[in-house]
């Protein structure tokens, strides 16, 4: 399993911290080549990953980003399209700006989009790829209270995703969904944290109020590293024969047999 991915160049992007840097290690730990991306540098590069400052909703960072990339290695084998963020104040559609949601899909999906486009041709000139989305389980089952504009956005990429990889099979590229739940990262403690300001309660009780109201099965936020392992899973040749899926991975949260 060590050197499952030698030979391989692969993407994260948001991979400075949180789910994406576990990601990053993860496949730098099975052999690939990672390149990361974020708007400020990492604080640890345990595996000396490539960094490329970029702001991905900025056209300009992307394609400077995707020539970068394109220009040191001239192939890419896997992108994990993990930045992403729940930007909007909670409480409701009257609380929501235009702004509020142009910043959520900007982010949240047409980056992502924007991407895909820009570095899906060294992967069709070749005919093999890999890419993973990362989603969330609130575009499944999205709380009004805390996350509508962000849901949304992330229910366009699932689908967004599944008619990419139906598009892009034939041509020998996988495309999959990876849908995490609570996962204990610095974003989510902010969020708890924000919640907590916003409501006049602890952090406990915020992350009581927002555990009840997602009911996870488990009774624990995942950590960054078992998201990890899936994505690793995905991306490796073992994973061959699996792609248009969405996979959750959220202690059991999801309601519903899927």
């Amino acid at each position: 399993m060590e050197s499952i991915l030698n030979g391989q160049v692969a993407l994260v992007t948001g991979g400075t911290k949180g789910i994406g840097k576990a990601i990053a290690d993860k496949l730098s730990s099975r052999g690939a080549q990672v390149v990361i991306t974020a708007r400020t540098a990492p604080q640890e590069n345990t595996y000396a990953h490539h960094f490329i400052a970029a702001d991905l909703t900025n056209l300009e960072d992307a394609h400077s980003m995707a020539k970068e990339i394109t220009e040191r290695y001239g192939r890419l084998d896997i992108i994990v399209n993990n930045a992403g963020a729940n930007l909007s104040p909670g409480g409701g559609f009257n609380s929501l700006s235009d702004e509020d949601w142009y910043n959520d899909w900007e982010l949240n999906f047409l980056s992502v989009v924007r991407i895909n486009k820009l570095l899906l041709p060294s992967m069709l000139e070749k005919g093999s790829g890999v890419i993973i989305n990362i989603s969330t389980g609130a575009a499944r089952q999205p709380i009004w209270e805390m996350t509508m504009s962000y849901s949304s956005a992330k229910a366009a990429l699932n689908a967004y995703s599944k008619a990419l990889a139906n598009e892009l099979g034939p041509k020998g590229i996988r495309v999959n969904v990876v849908s995490p739940g609570v996962v204990k990262t610095p974003l989510m403690m902010e969020f708890i944290e924000n919640i907590a300001a916003s409501s006049g309660i602890t952090a406990d009780d915020a992350f009581k109020v927002m555990m009840d109201k997602v009911g996870v099965p488990l009774g624990r936020m995942a950590e960054p590293e078992e998201i990890a392992e899936l994505v690793a899973f995905l991306v490796s040749p073992e994973a061959r024969y699996i792609t248009g899926t969405n996979y959750s991975i959220d202690g059991g949260a999801l309601p519903v047999a899927h």
